[in-house]
């Protein structure tokens, strides 16, 4: 199975099945958002390997991954514009990438850059998460901070989903502490990682049901954002 694949569909037993799963299910509830047509043009900044690709395709979409490394369709040079026209795409999309960027401004205004007049961002990145360096690791927002980051850049915020609340992202948390002391001894990590790793998921999906909606969207692991460009 690829990378891919498992971001989008991650079997129990994966350490991160529960997050994954939970951002999959936010950026399908913001799909329908976007306006999306036969033929419309999606730009994702920072593809890797182009887990959601299929729920722009399923609307007809024509679907571009722009990346730094890999095998992107459009190749990013770092400090340098994406080698794509203004107003290309009718939608831009970015998946857990803004927390990795350290100019967020000049990140969020030239994917305005690419938008149509009426296009939208589709954006998504940390509420609250461990440091993982990839290679760097800059940023976490809180939800008003992160709406007020991407207005400054020149967007209406039109959408805030927040995934994964607090008792669920500390059992996520301790999962992944549990296994990287596991995995020390690589047979003892093969053997205790799946089950343990299959009952916290289990466990943490009866944590986020259990949790007030507006604790979670306050403080969410996870935040997917539909916004619209202000043109100048």
């Amino acid at each position: 199975m690829n990378e891919g694949k498992t971001r989008f569909d991650p079997p129990i037993w994966d350490h991160q099945r529960h997050v994954l799963r939970a951002l999959r299910i936010a950026i399908e509830a913001c799909v329908p958002k976007l306006g999306l047509r036969t033929g419309s043009r999606v730009v994702d900044l920072g593809c890797g390997d182009r887990p959601y690709v299929s729920l722009f395709e399923g609307q007809g979409a024509t679907y571009v991954g722009c990346d730094i490394d890999g095998d992107p369709d459009v190749r990013i040079v770092p400090g340098e514009p994406i080698p794509l026209p203004d107003g290309h795409a009718d939608v831009v999309a970015s998946f857990q990438v803004l927390e990795h960027v350290w100019d967020v401004d000049a990140y969020l205004k030239e994917a305005k850059r690419l938008l149509a007049p009426d296009g939208r961002l589709l954006l998504s990145t940390h509420g609250t998460w461990l440091y993982h360096p990839h290679p760097t690791d800059f940023h976490r927002w809180t939800r008003p901070g992160l709406v007020r980051t991407i207005e400054s850049a020149g967007y209406v915020v039109e959408h805030v989903e927040g995934a994964v609340g607090p008792l669920a992202w500390t059992t996520q948390f301790r999962l992944l502490g549990l296994r990287h002391a596991l995995n020390a001894v690589p047979l003892l990590g093969r053997v205790a990682v799946p089950p343990m790793a299959t009952l916290m998921n289990l466990r943490m999906i009866v944590e986020d049901l259990v949790t007030p909606s507006g604790i979670t969207q306050d403080n969410a692991a996870m935040y997917v954002v539909v916004a619209r460009p202000i043109r100048d």
